[in-house]
């Protein structure tokens, strides 16, 4: 009787293993079944390291971007298109990690886990994938970008909906330069600088130095500094591009005023500012759609006071994605909650459930007091002190310039991130040109042209 109740035990130990894996197995293939049929390996799908049977990519007006014919890929008969949306498509070889066709391949060729792939049955196209983007609008980017590399976002912050994404430098997908690995002109053109790339972001991070003080000052909006052109913090010199007198954080943020916002994120403290950096979103993975974005960074843990101050005025070892910088404009014009940017707008087709993109509502940012301050604030740039030409007179835009030092003898990086708080061109928008110089001059223009196009 002993051995007869080891057996039975040991055989419930074997029968409690076997559900356990054939769950496991049942669990991982109906999760993770079109990944396993779109391995390299698998040649009716992939030949020679390129998708050939699948669904069209198109954009927000039907243009078609990429699709497939008979197992042969082939993307818009416009350079242009094609160069201009490269980042956000995808090349044939997947060496664009983040590319939607990439991305997206088990929808694209149609993958369910009861009928496995349906472009090899029945002939059926697989699925189809709307964007949210404008092609022409991305094409128009890209020829204001030139050979200047950098990033390019627009979208409708009432909606979610990415209208223009662009990065250089680019290529043309169906002719590959041969020495792309090789010439400078095209290094890093397989990444998407628009959210894997994070830059310094020089004045355009105030905005998040002026929430902090909001949020942790009563007396924010009399505090004072005053800038003489220097500062001199912990024994070490901050200088500013000019001489502004005694200021408010207003002022300071219309003139970008280092003085007064290096001073500011040392009477703040690495606490306060890191607080409202985190709130913001920083040092936390982000998504868009199911594309994984890089993380923004921002880590005074072991700054001196001199090093806290120069991550205030968006220097030190602070970076930013453009995406990132994307969303919390679009926080701010939604009185502290972003509405998520998505860029697949619906799905349908053979082997798929139709999917159509909804309105998605991201946690608060920052208090609604909060982001009403910096609405005024931004705006205030633009009215009073930002050329009256810079950007369309008709769409109350609100902005910020920036102009962030990257050493190593390059050209400083110019940003402009901003939105349009006239309810009929609710746009936020960023543009980062890479050694462009002050932000004012290379970024802002391009916003300006591009928000035009929109109007």
């Amino acid at each position: 009787m002993k051995t007869t109740g080891v057996r039975s035990f040991i055989l419930y130990i074997l029968t409690a293993g076997f559900l356990g894996c054939m769950g496991f197995f049942l669990f991982e293939f109906f999760t993770q079944g079109g990944e396993w049929a779109m391995q390299p390996y698998n040649q009716h799908l992939v030949a020679g390291g390129q998708l050939t049977w699948a669904g069209t990519i198109s954009d927000r007006n039907g243009t078609m971007l990429v699709g497939g014919q008979d197992g042969v890929r082939s993307y818009n008969e416009d350079a242009g298109i094609r160069t201009a949306t490269v980042h956000t498509v995808g090349d044939k070889n997947g060496y664009i990690s983040t590319g939607i066709q990439l991305v997206y391949r088990p929808q694209l060729v149609g993958y369910n886990p009861i009928f496995g792939v349906t472009t090899m049955t029945g002939g059926t196209s697989g699925g189809n994938i709307s964007l949210t983007i404008d092609s022409s609008l991305c094409e128009s980017a890209l020829e204001l970008m030139g050979s200047r590399k950098g990033a390019v976002l627009i979208y409708d912050y009432t909606t979610g909906d990415i209208l223009c994404k662009v990065s250089t430098p680019a290529f043309d997908p169906e002719n590959i330069p041969e020495d792309i690995e090789t010439n400078d002109q095209y290094k890093g053109a397989y990444l998407d600088r628009t959210i894997s790339s994070s830059f310094t972001p020089g004045s355009t991070f105030k905005v998040v130095t002026a929430a902090s003080s909001i949020e942790h000052f009563s007396d924010w909006k009399t505090r004072t500094y005053t800038c003489n052109g220097s500062t001199v913090i912990n024994g070490e010199k901050i200088t500013c591009m000019g001489n502004h007198g005694e200021i408010t954080l207003q002022e300071a943020m219309g003139l970008s005023c280092n003085v007064y916002f290096a001073e500011l994120a040392a009477d703040l403290g690495k606490d306060a500012m890191t607080e409202t950096a985190n709130e913001m979103d920083f040092n936390q993975p982000q998504k868009l759609d199911e594309i994984v974005v890089a993380a923004s960074t921002y880590d005074v843990s072991e700054a001196d006071e001199n090093a806290l101050a120069w991550s205030g005025i968006g220097q030190y070892t602070t970076l930013v994605t453009p995406y990132h910088m994307l969303r919390m404009m679009g926080a701010i014009a939604n009185d502290g909650v972003p509405i998520e940017p998505h860029l697949v707008s619906s799905m349908s087709g053979s082997g798929m459930t139709d999917y159509t993109a909804k309105t998605e509502t991201g946690e608060r940012m920052m208090p609604k007091s909060t982001a009403q301050a910096l609405q005024n604030m931004l705006r205030s740039d633009v009215a009073n002190y930002y050329n009256s030409s810079l950007f369309p007179s008709n769409m109350e835009v609100c902005a910020k310039t920036g102009t962030a030092e990257v050493g190593d003898g390059k050209e400083d990086t110019g940003w402009v991130a901003g939105y349009c708080a006239n309810p009929d061109t609710p746009y936020a928008f960023v543009v980062v040109v890479e050694e462009g110089g002050f932000g004012s001059s290379s970024a802002a223009p391009i916003a300006s042209q591009l928000l035009q196009q929109l109007l």
